[in-house]
C-alpha cells in the first residue's frame, strides 16, 4: 500500500479509534507498552514514531524530558493535539529531524503497517544519539494472536476500511533481528499479549483480572517470544552523552 492509502485509512480510522481503549485490552497493551519506554526513557527526549491519537505519547510524556509524535494522518494528529501533546505530521520512512535529535525513538503497532520496514528503522536509529535507544514492537507469527487473526479474519476498522486495507506483516522474533539497523544490537526482548486469547477476555470479572496480571508478570520471561506482540529494544552503539549506563 501506498503512503496515501495508509493515510486514508488511519483518517477514516481516526473517528472512532479512541473508543473503549481506556480499558480493558486496549488500556493493558498501552500501559505495558510505556513501561517498556520508560525503562529507557525517563528523563530524556523521545520520539514516538506513528503516535496516533496520542494515547501511548501522553503516557509517555509524563516520564519524558520532552515526547513529541509523528503520524502520517491528520486526522490522528488532531486528536493527539486535542490531548495537548507536540505531534507532526510525517512519515516514519522520512523522518522530519536532524540527525540523533533523540534519546529514544519508539513505534508501536505501527511498522507492521509499514512496507518498507528496513527504511523505518534505519531512519529511527538515524534520529537517535549514539549510546540511545530504538523500542518496537513485531506482529508475531509464532503467536496465539496470528492464528487468532488468521480463523477470523480482518475486522472493520472504520465505516470505510478494515484490517485487510493495509499491509499487516507477521514475523518471527528471528526473522526481525535479521533485519535490524546496522550500528544497533538488541538489549531486551519483551512479550505483549503472551497469554490473552481474545481481547474481550480481560473483561471478565475474576478471569480478566488473573489473565492482566499474568501478562505483566510473564513480559520478561522466555514466554515472550511466543507474544502477539514481541518488542525489541535495540541500543545504537556508542556511549550516552551524560556518561549514564542504560536502564
Amino acid at each position: 500500500m501506498s503512503t496515501t492509502d495508509n493515510r486514508d485509512y488511519y483518517d477514516a480510522f481516526s473517528t472512532g479509534y479512541d473508543v473503549g481503549r481506556d480499558a480493558g485490552y486496549h488500556r493493558l497493551i498501552d500501559e505495558q507498552a510505556a513501561e517498556l519506554v520508560r525503562r529507557v526513557g525517563k528523563g530524556r527526549d523521545v520520539l514516538e514514531v506513528g503516535c496516533g491519537t496520542g494515547l501511548i505519547l501522553e503516557r509517555v510524556s509524563r516520564f519524558a524530558k520532552s515526547a513529541k509524535g509523528i503520524d502520517l494522518s491528520p486526522g490522528m494528529l488532531e486528536r493527539a493535539r486535542a490531548r495537548g501533546l507536540d505531534v507532526v505530521e510525517g512519515s516514519a520512512t522520512d523522518l522530519p529531524f536532524d540527525d540523533a535529535s533523540f534519546d529514544v525513538a519508539y513505534s508501536f503497532k505501527v511498522l507492521a503497517h509499514v512496507p518498507d520496514l528496513d527504511r523505518a528503522l534505519a531512519e529511527m536509529a538515524r534520529v537517535v544519539r549514539p549510546g540511545g535507544h530504538i523500542v518496537f514492537d513485531a506482529y508475531n507469527r509464532q503467536s496465539l494472536r496470528y492464528l487468532v487473526k488468521r480463523l477470523f479474519g480482518p475486522r472493520a476498522t472504520s465505516t470505510s476500511f478494515d484490517e485487510g486495507a493495509i499491509t499487516t506483516r507477521f514475523q518471527t522474533p528471528e526473522q526481525v533481528q535479521a533485519s535490524l539497523p546496522p550500528g544497533t544490537r538488541v538489549v531486551r526482548q519483551s512479550g505483549i499479549r503472551i497469554m490473552i486469547p481474545w481481547a474481550g477476555v480481560l473483561r471478565l470479572p475474576a478471569v480478566g483480572r488473573v489473565i492482566e496480571g499474568l501478562e505483566w508478570r510473564l513480559m520478561d520471561t522466555g514466554l515472550a517470544r511466543w507474544a502477539g506482540f514481541v518488542v525489541h529494544t535495540l541500543q545504537k552503539d556508542g556511549p550516552r552523552s551524560n556518561g549514564e549506563t542504560p536502564r
